[in-house]
């Protein structure tokens, strides 16, 4: 697995966003996509260890596309100069959430985890619910040693408490929420080793699997809208 690739073609591709410089260096933008699929697969077995739902998956089936839809954009860049995978059960869907992983250079890439989907209002829906009524065991997992080593819950929230939930709630502020997510900042330095990378995104991975594992006790039976 040769990450330096990865960075080096995304890194081009920061400094000429254009369709012409795209296209014209059209191999360079395989080989690195392919660089980034195998890390994947690593990726995936890696975490398989302690994650057993994930082992199915196609590093092809997680991906995003690098192609932006700047239709209602100020920036009209046509490409994301990004490399980035969701890896749950079911794909790349935004539920059951799962494992994130963007590689973006100039140290703007991480590992993330839980749930970015704002504008599904079910999904926020029965995270609240769920956290009202089990606000106990959300407590104890912020504050696991593994857990707050790494991460702070972070997500959109509203100015007060929702109507129909109790202000005094001893996780009022997280019912306030959106969306919970954990983000981990990576450095251009600390993807550059693949090994070392590959050890440290399983060693982040398995820190925010219990959150993940909460989250998804909460959107059990969530059905994607119909598009």
């Amino acid at each position: 697995m040769n990450t330096q690739l990865i960075l080096d073609y995304l890194s081009a591709l920061q400094l000429n966003n254009n369709r012409g410089w795209y296209h014209a260096n059209k191999e360079d933008f395989k080989k690195a996509n392919a660089e980034f699929e195998e890390l994947l697969q690593a990726l995936i077995l890696e975490t398989g260890k302690f994650d057993s739902s994930i082992l199915h998956c196609s590093p092809k089936d997680l991906t995003f596309k690098i192609v932006r839809d700047t239709r209602f954009c100020h920036d009209k860049s046509p490409y994301n100069p990004a490399f980035r995978a969701h890896i749950s059960s079911k794909g790349k869907l935004p539920v059951p959430v799962g494992y994130y992983l963007m590689i973006k250079p100039g140290n703007q890439s991480f590992l993330g985890g839980g749930l970015f989907a704002d504008m599904f209002k079910d999904a926020t829906a029965m995270v609240r619910n769920y956290i009202s009524q089990n606000g106990g065991e959300w407590e104890k997992l912020l504050h696991e040693p593994a857990f707050a080593k790494y991460f702070t819950v972070q997500g959109t929230a509203l100015k007060n408490v929702p109507q129909g939930y109790d202000k005094a709630h001893p996780q009022a502020e997280y019912l306030k929420f959106k969306s919970w997510y954990l983000e981990y900042p990576l450095k251009d330095g600390e993807i550059k080793e693949a090994d070392a990378f590959l050890a440290k995104a399983a060693e982040i991975f398995r820190a925010m699997k219990p959150f993940n594992d909460y989250l998804n006790k909460a959107l059990a039976g969530f059905q994607m809208p119909a598009r």
